[in-house]
């Protein structure tokens, strides 16, 4: 299999992206992310906003358009290529998927020793410095099952770290986390930001969440994109449905 080669200006793009499952979900969807930048995707449930992490990982392809990832148009990929994709660009989920019968320190190394790079003189410096930048270090003994559902997602960000990607994709990071923890997920990946230079996507429906992270935002209604631009345009876009959902969540751009 020959290496892949950069072709492509952004980081990751959708190129007039359709998908339809019994109804259209991804209707002509195109946005882009450049490199060291956040990209929001927002909108009410069922509007496509999980579907298009999907088709950034390549677990779902696009019925017609293109999907560039990591400079990369991985629309027909192979699974083998897209594995040297997922070793730049990985996910975490809402549910955290963590392993239930490991402990934090555990799971953080199940993903470490997944490196082609592992050490395993230092390991347990590793998974501790891991642990330092999420703020868990005095968690490392302790078992999924007796953290906080915040916690857990702090959890699941360190390990998706250990596997030194370019790109974390973070599904819904916030939902169903009191305010003081959704402050600390949304400072966390800020600094992940400002330190690693990382790339991200994140889904949500906190608006909050957005102001605060992204420097682009994607709204979806329908299937289609009815906004793409800066997190400070929304003010200025006259689309109904921006302005009923901006208004349904209270947001205040003129504070």
């Amino acid at each position: 299999m020959e290496p892949l080669t950069d072709h492509f200006p952004h980081y990751i793009e959708f190129q007039h992206v359709y998908k339809t499952f019994d109804l259209p979900v991804l209707v002509d969807c195109s946005f882009h992310v450049d490199v060291g930048q956040t990209l929001a995707i927002i909108g009410r449930s069922g509007v496509g906003k999980s579907v298009s992490l999907n088709h950034i990982m390549g677990f779902l392809k696009p019925d017609s358009g293109r999907v560039i990832v990591a400079h990369q148009d991985i629309t027909h990929l192979s699974e083998a290529e897209l594995h040297l994709i997922h070793r730049k660009v990985t996910m975490v989920f809402q549910s955290g998927a963590l392993f239930d019968s490991l402990t934090v320190g555990e799971n953080i190394l199940f993903s470490l020793e997944l490196r082609e790079d592992y050490d395993e003189v230092n390991k347990s410096e590793v998974v501790r410095g891991l642990l330092d930048m999420v703020d868990l270090a005095d968690h490392e003994d302790d078992y999924p099952a007796d953290l906080s559902t915040g916690y857990r997602r702090a959890v699941a960000i360190a390990r998706a770290l250990a596997a030194q990607p370019e790109c974390i994709l973070y599904d819904e990071p916030t939902t169903m986390v009191d305010p003081i923890m959704s402050d600390r997920i949304a400072s966390l990946m800020l600094r992940l930001k400002k330190q690693l230079g990382l790339t991200s996507v994140v889904v949500t429906h906190d608006l909050d969440l957005m102001r605060r992270v992204a420097d682009q935002v994607v709204i979806l209604f329908d299937g289609s994109v009815i906004y793409f631009g800066p997190v400070d345009g929304l003010e200025h876009c006259e689309h109904p449905h921006v302005r009923e959902f901006l208004a349904m969540d209270r947001v205040d751009f003129s504070a």
